[in-house]
């Protein structure tokens, strides 16, 4: 759904970009338990992976999350497609907010100072969640559908 990798969310997650409700811990057996995901989280997932694909850094999307907690008390998931008290817009480079009272806020510069917005020539595009489209002819894991299975060692090298 979001398009990221196993190891992408790792890396996300031990650098606290986005914390999984149940995280991965040690099994009595040795291994690893797989992280799981609120649907909640899964929303936030997909917009920080559309963003990410976009050309945002891990950087801005963390800066992204804390300006979101700190300056408006809110979590990403309560600023995606208008159903909160902000609703985030994006010209491409830059990721606005817009409070319920209409003031802009450019959340990756100035956070704390509202625009002043002259004209309509702005573009700005709602950032909403969205699942990732998959390439045609790929599986799910990124693999071609069309690719031979792997042989049987015990076959003599024949599928079976």
């Amino acid at each position: 759904m979001t398009g990221l990798s196993t190891r992408q969310l790792q890396w996300w997650d031990g650098r606290r970009l986005l914390t999984p409700a149940v995280p991965t811990h040690r099994t009595e057996r040795g291994g690893f338990t797989k992280r799981r995901y609120t649907s909640i989280e899964v929303l936030e997932l997909m917009v920080l992976a559309d963003l990410r694909r976009r050309g945002f850094t891990i950087a801005r999307l963390q800066q992204l999350l804390d300006v979101l907690r700190t300056h408006f008390n809110v979590r990403l998931y309560d600023a995606i497609d208008g159903g909160g008290p902000l609703t985030l817009f994006i010209d491409g480079q830059q990721i606005f907010a817009r409070t319920e009272a209409n003031e802009i806020y450019n959340l990756l510069d100035h956070p704390a100072q509202p625009l002043l917005m002259l004209g309509d020539n702005v573009k700005l595009r709602q950032l909403t969640a969205r699942e990732k489209t998959r390439v045609p002819g790929r599986s799910p894991t990124g693999s071609h559908e069309t690719a031979r299975p792997p042989r049987s060692r015990r076959t003599g090298g024949r599928n079976v």
